[in-house]
């Protein structure tokens, strides 16, 4: 193979030359060794003056064969594993008896001394191999305890300096097989190697379970509290917001809130109210407090916990208003009023209550709806515990428990009085049964409830306006149509009323009140109890086929 080496034979590959029978055949081939030269011949043939001249190191093998005349020897591979027949060539040296003496050399024109390897040409026999560390280059001084070389074959032996230490990389034999050196400068083979590998693999093996390890014991720690844990928080902020939002409404609102508890000798409730003035008047629903109504209990609990006992000073069943009372309760906090006139659908509002007796909760929602025509009640059968409310309708949840609480607007302020739920098997209830929000709650309109709360309180009963006619509730045709007898066996229109005085006799049908389409019984009330009494309006009436408009001035009744 070529490695980049000169391809002519080198010195150390020329073969050697036969010093005699081999003493056993090694089954190397050898040629004839040159005749021996006439003591005083040259090299050339020549006279004994002629001395051929002989190569230094410098001088390429083509000068060297133009000065010997000898042409070069082809290269032939040494085998070194071999044995050599004259002797070990790094030991002593064979006898060379009878061989041709060395040609005269000038010390003055080279500047070897001798030559150590015999006369120069292609029959010089092959050197031994030789170490970089024992054979140093000419004049470079050996390191102290390096043993000097074995002599040459033949020749005077090369003078050398004082011997040098050997270094492990100057035993190093380019010519032996493919081997490294350690540190000492022995061959290392392939077992260590894969020691070292082994070594590696272990390390890493040895890594792997000691992660595992921890990891394992890391994990168990902190499960089983051997490490403390802290979560990322938010600092401390400011607990004030808008008066706007709706926790700055709740904010405003809840002090004037209350939880009442009622007791009777059959029943018992919860509902809530809210504060109308300091003197301790308490608004809320009239089924709240029912239960209480033939000398039950009554207790009244606060935003911030306190509680009181409380009496009716006055209720209304028509329109499902209380007024409640206590005494001698300080740092009462009453909610302003709005104008339920004024309330828009879609306007945002935030009902506060009790819900199955969660005192003190918020929900909030908007105005869906105005003038919803609601009835509640009648469970005594004669009519007289029937609710007729023209309503506020909302989508904000209303449970049981938040009957008689407040409804307010964006700015705080009382526009309804929460009484209905639309309960999922289609009925309407003023919180008699204890189904749950479905979004369709409802609320007396404040500007009815401030007048009826304020005739509680000063009179203790409340007026219903009318106008004075008996209407046949069993009629199934759009519109009201006036009965044909009245509650007693009389005449369905009151003689010298409201209705009388308008024109309207029997079986005429009410269609419109101010313009606005009536199309049941209960809607022709609940249209006439949203005015006062003493309000005029127009109605419009239908009889024969054909309708006319007619003026009254609405009359009042005691509510009870």
């Amino acid at each position: 193979m070529d490695e980049g080496k000169p391809t002519k034979g080198k010195w150390w590959s020329r073969p050697r030359p036969d010093t005699g029978p081999p003493a056993a055949d090694d089954g190397d081939w050898h040629l004839p060794a040159p005749a021996a030269a006439p003591v005083g011949a040259g090299a050339s043939g020549g006279g004994p003056d002629t001395v051929a001249p002989t190569p230094g190191p410098d001088v390429a093998p083509e000068a060297a064969q133009e000065a010997t005349g000898v042409p070069e020897a082809p290269e032939t591979p040494m085998d070194d594993s071999r044995p050599d027949p004259a002797g070990d060539r790094q030991g002593t040296p064979p006898d060379l008896t009878g061989a041709p003496e060395e040609p005269f050399r000038d010390p003055a024109g080279d500047r070897y001394d001798a030559l150590a390897y015999g006369a120069p040409g292609p029959w010089a026999p092959a050197p031994p191999v030789q170490h970089p560390g024992l054979t140093p280059a000419h004049g470079t001084a050996m390191m102290p305890g390096t043993p000097p070389p074995p002599p040459p074959y033949q020749g005077a032996p090369v003078p050398h300096a004082a011997p040098m230490p050997v270094a492990p990389w100057q035993r190093y034999d380019p010519w032996a097989g493919p081997v490294s050196l350690s540190q000492s400068g022995a061959a290392v083979g392939t077992g260590p190697r894969r020691g070292r590998r082994g070594l590696v693999l272990g390390a890493v093996l040895i890594a792997l379970a000691a992660g595992g390890i921890g990891g394992a014991a890391g994990s168990y720690l902190e499960r089983n509290g051997g490490t403390d844990v802290e979560l990322p928080q938010a600092g401390a902020e400011s607990t004030h917001r808008a008066p706007g939002s709706i926790a700055g409404i709740a904010a405003s609102a809840l002090p004037g809130v209350v939880t009442i508890h009622t007791k009777g000798s059959a029943e018992q409730g919860t509902g809530t109210g809210f504060v109308l003035d300091d003197r301790g008047h308490i608004l809320t629903n009239n089924h709240v407090v029912d239960p209480a109504s033939t000398g039950g209990e009554i207790s009244v609990t606060f935003s911030g916990g306190e509680s009181a006992g409380a009496k009716v000073v006055g209720h209304d069943t028509g329109y499902d208003l209380a007024v409640i009372k206590v005494d001698n309760v300080h740092g009462l906090k009453p909610l302003p009023l709005g104008n339920s006139e004024s309330v828009q659908v879609g306007d945002p509002v935030v009902a506060i209550g009790a819900p199955f007796d969660l005192a003190n909760t918020v929900t909030a929602g908007i105005i869906s709806a105005k003038d919803r025509p609601i009835t509640a009640g009648g469970e005594k059968g004669d009519g007289s515990d029937v609710s007729y409310v023209d309503a506020l309708q909302t989508d904000a949840p209303i449970n049981p428990g938040n009957s008689g609480g407040p409804l307010v607007d964006s700015k705080g302020r009382v526009i309804g009085i929460n009484s209905a739920i639309r309960s999922a098997d289609g009925g309407a209830d003023l919180d008699g049964g204890q189904s749950g929000s479905i979004g369709l709650g409802f609320a007396i309109p404040i500007n009815q409830g401030k007048r009826v709360a304020e005739e509680l309180i000063n009179t203790g009963k409340a007026t219903h306006p009318v106008i004075g006619v008996t209407l046949d509730m069993d009629y199934t045709g759009d519109g009201a149509r006036v009965g044909t007898k009245g509650n007693g066996g009389g005449s369905s229109v009151s003689p010298g009323g409201p209705g009388a005085r308008a024109g309207i006799r029997p079986r005429d049908v009410i269609t419109a009140v101010d313009g606005v389409r009536v199309h049941s019984g209960e809607e022709l009330i609940v249209k006439i109890r949203s005015h006062r009494p003493k309000d005029k309006l127009v109605l419009t009436v239908e009889r024969g086929g054909s309708e006319r408009k007619v003026s009254l001035v609405l009359g009042s009744a005691d509510g009870n």
